[in-house]
């Protein structure tokens, strides 16, 4: 393995811990659940003061694009905090993915994606975990698109959609006004982050990145925001087991203190080594990405397919050791369940990544 730093920088600390301070003081979990009721007015407000306030919108956009000019360890700071928060905002679909893919072209867009002024959606169902996955669009001879693509996340925050054509020359991505799209919302098992299906019916387009630069330009879209959601999964379980571990110090049974058990301790061990391995599969993917390492799509492969599935354990656990409290609708946990179980499928199955890395280590299997 490459020695990439799995502690935090100074920078990244402070970071991390401005973060942490707003979504503790503006991402009440009373609030986020109220998602699953229709009411989304908390991922507005609280998208202005996290893509505005904090410029994070513009965090991987060089500061000569207009942006933050910060790093993929950056980035993950924040979605690690994010998952902690379960925080209903659009940083991976716009922040990550689409302006990843906006830096190939030279485009105006790239600037209004740094200054907040506009979010993006790439047009691509949230299972997809590759380029070759995105469905094309079909570019008419008066230049304007049309075709359909389900389950795409972050499209209700989205002023601006991003839709892939293959031309003669290429892969190409043209940018849309939301407006023109028929958006249809999906009822979604995670809410806060709410999919949905998106039609274009013969809608002009502006060419945002050219044929020759396409094909790369969704390849690093998609290992930022495969290594990044492995980041956000680490924070969602983090979240889980040090709550999990702080009830459990409190509540009494049988006049002791339950966390005193013997086998709840053996449970809580193995989850807190599972916790901290996918905590360090995902900032070493982020690392290695950052640092253009040679490693990088090994370990965003390890993370992407171990970050899933400990997340979902880590939510599991957190309800079953919360006991009655943790199967009601006003404690938080369900709503880390839901995001872990959601996450599980985003971008590609664990399935799919171990597939992925089998390839990358040439690894074959042997028959018998």
């Amino acid at each position: 393995m490459s020695d990439i730093l799995l502690l935090d920088t100074d920078t990244e600390t402070s970071l991390r811990a401005t973060v942490r301070g707003l979504l503790a003081a503006k991402c009440d979990p009373g609030a986020v659940a109220r998602a699953y009721e229709g009411d989304r007015g908390l991922t507005s407000a609280l998208w202005t003061s996290l893509a505005r306030d904090l410029g994070l919108a513009g965090l991987l956009i060089p500061e000569e694009r207009g942006g933050a000019g910060g790093s993929v360890r950056d980035a993950a700071v924040v979605l690690e905090e994010l998952g902690r928060y379960v925080a209903p905002v659009p940083f991976l679909t716009s922040s990550v993915i689409g302006a990843t893919v906006l830096l190939a072209g030279d485009a105006e867009l790239v600037g209004q994606v740094a200054e907040a002024a506009v979010t993006v959606g790439l047009l691509a169902p949230f299972t997809a975990a590759c380029a070759a996955a995105v469905p094309r669009f079909v570019r008419d001879a008066r230049g304007r698109l049309s075709g359909r693509v389900r389950s795409v996340a972050g499209i209700h925050e989205a002023d601006v959609l991003l839709a892939v054509v293959e031309s003669g020359s290429g892969t190409e991505v043209y940018a849309v006004p939301a407006a023109a799209a028929t958006v249809t919302p999906v009822i979604s098992l995670d809410m806060t982050r709410q999919l949905a299906d998106v039609v274009l019916d013969s809608v002009p387009g502006e060419l945002v990145v050219a044929a020759e630069a396409g094909d790369s330009a969704l390849r690093a879209g998609f290992a930022a925001g495969v290594a990044l959601l492995a980041a956000e999964q680490a924070g969602v379980a983090a979240w889980c087991l040090e709550t999990t571990v702080s009830y459990l110090q409190t509540r009494r049974q049988f006049g002791r203190v339950v966390g005193g058990f013997q086998a709840l301790k053996h449970r809580l061990a193995d989850l807190f080594v599972d916790v901290e391995s996918a905590t360090a599969a995902a900032r070493y993917a982020a690392g290695a990405i950052a640092a253009s390492d040679a490693d990088a799509e090994v370990g965003t492969a390890v993370a992407a397919a171990f970050c899933a599935e400990v997340a979902v354990k880590a939510a599991e656990e957190a309800i079953q050791l919360h006991g009655g409290i943790g199967m009601t609708w006003e404690y938080p946990a369900h709503l880390y369940l839901k995001r872990a179980k959601a996450d599980q499928l985003g971008l590609g199955s664990p399935a799919y990544h171990r597939s992925v890395l089998a390839d990358l280590v040439d690894l074959r299997l042997v028959g018998h």
